[in-house]
């Protein structure tokens, strides 16, 4: 009779370090995708070739990375300019002069020339923002790679971003879509900027 009830005893303390354990991974889980790192999805062609509609990213938050430079992919949430994420590339960082050529294309930051292997095609569509531009403090002036067909800081309605609206920036590519250009999934489109 004690053997059962100390055995009974054994598998309540069984089960209770069993859910503790389980509540605890959980919640360790929801802390890390709350406030280290999202998943954020990539909606649109405003990145391409860089990044196809349907991926999904993984994206180290702001509280752990603020410090954005020329090249990073960030994803970044403005209300008054859309309710959802979007995800573009930092072009200037805050004191920095962005002046675009709209007849050549061509984005010289500082006075210098981008080397933009990166882009989908020429910088054409002025969409209404001044240049030359210089980012204020605290800011960051970003671009879509698929230049014509983006939404960027071009558009006055987004301008440049503070950077307080920066969601985080992105680290992996946790899951791509389809390439446009050659349908397979290809886990390599995010690189580092020379």
């Amino acid at each position: 009779m004690k053997e059962k009830q100390e055995k009974k005893k054994q598998e309540g303390r069984d089960l209770y370090e069993w859910v503790q354990a389980l509540v605890c991974s959980v919640l360790t889980v929801v802390v890390i995708f709350t406030f280290v790192i999202r998943l954020i999805g990539v909606e649109g062609h405003s990145m391409v070739p860089t990044l196809q509609d349907g991926d999904r990213l993984l994206v180290m938050t702001s509280l752990l990375y603020d410090d954005y430079q020329y090249g990073d992919i960030v994803a970044l949430r403005k209300a008054a300019f859309l309710d959802e994420p979007i995800v573009k590339r930092v072009i200037a960082t805050e004191g920095q002069t962005v002046d675009i050529d709209f007849t050549t294309g061509s984005v010289w930051v500082d006075g210098k020339l981008l080397k933009e292997d990166y882009i989908n095609e020429l910088t054409l569509l002025s969409e209404g923002t001044d240049f030359p531009l210089t980012v204020p403090e605290g800011c960051v002036f970003v671009m879509g790679d698929n230049r014509n067909h983006s939404s960027d800081s071009r558009d006055v309605r987004l301008g440049t971003v503070d950077i307080r609206y920066i969601i985080g920036k992105a680290v992996f590519l946790a899951f791509p879509g389809p390439d446009e250009y050659t349908e397979q999934r290809s886990f390599d489109r995010i690189g580092v900027i020379a």
